[in-house]
């Protein structure tokens, strides 16, 4: 099974209105149409962008109220998912539940269906400046293309919730992030590196640029895409199938061949996944 899969290094810039944030989405779905992806992957908290259009007053919006743009955003990506034909992972959006805020990475099926997967591990930042709750479930997702997951920024840190996934059989995991600094993004690239190596999976990963200077904890970006592969002979000797230029307002694109992590998995110069000791550490799944 071969699939083409592209990642949006979104550029964060203020607003005025909704259909300006919907304008540079399409811009971006578009381009990855036209480059034949069948899957697209936006950022972490990509949609922080919407607080930037700001009251009546002229202030920013509070993370409170992005929630409210819920609908608006479910009703774009369901409709580009659909016109595409494409698989549109719409990085995360804040949704409010039951009173409480989540981080919440969506995936849009071309059939109009929609999956959600709320990050697990908050930073300090989530936790005392946003009030967000962390998710208590882990899924996969099923897809014509093969099985997924989804695991936002902090969330790749973390080796045992990566097994996780891998044990139910996900093959790629595209992992939406958001850092304002190199020490968050370096963070974020290298341990997905090491979920690849460690799984032999397929990390797609990718960030937002630009900055929001009315949005407290979004004034900082630093970011860049990646399509990430396990250090093994038929995949690049780094590890790495594309990725883009560090800040810039771009997007990247590569082509997955699963036959190749099956190939590995059985007789590659390292077998980590079948060589995991589960007598003293299962996969708890």
């Amino acid at each position: 099974m071969k699939f083409r899969v592209s990642a949006v290094q979104y550029h964060l810039h203020t607003i005025k209105r909704f259909q300006d944030f919907a304008r540079q989405v399409e811009h971006y779905v578009k381009t990855a149409q036209e480059f034949g992806a069948e899957f697209v992957l936006f950022p972490e908290f990509f949609t922080t962008q919407l607080l930037s259009i700001g009251d009546k007053k002229g202030r920013a919006l509070s993370i409170q109220e992005l929630p409210e743009f819920t609908d608006q955003y479910y009703s774009l990506f369901t409709g580009l998912a659909r016109s595409t034909g494409m698989h549109i992972i719409g990085g995360t959006h804040v949704i409010r539940e039951g009173g409480k805020l989540y981080n919440t990475a969506h995936l849009f099926y071309p059939d109009g269906r929609v999956a959600v997967q709320p990050k697990l591990h908050m930073t300090p930042t989530e936790i005392k400046e946003w009030g967000i709750t962390p998710g208590d479930e882990l899924h996969v997702f099923d897809t014509e293309k093969g099985r997924i997951a989804l695991l936002t920024c902090y969330d790749i840190e973390f080796p045992e919730i990566v097994r996780m996934v891998r044990a139910r059989g996900a093959d790629v995991i595209f992992c939406p992030s958001c850092t304002d600094d190199r020490h968050g993004f370096y963070r974020v690239r290298y341990t997905s590196h090491a979920r690849a190596i460690e799984n032999q999976v397929y990390v797609v990963t990718t960030g937002t640029v630009g900055s929001l200077p009315t949005v407290d904890f979004m004034r900082a970006n630093f970011g860049q895409a990646a399509v990430i592969t396990p250090n093994d002979i038929p995949f690049p000797p780094h590890g790495l199938l594309a990725e883009g230029e560090i800040n810039d307002d771009m997007i990247i694109t590569a082509d997955l061949d699963l036959a190749l992590l099956y190939q590995v998995r059985e007789a590659g110069s390292v077998t980590t996944w079948r060589d995991r000791r589960t007598d003293l550490y299962p996969d708890w799944n």
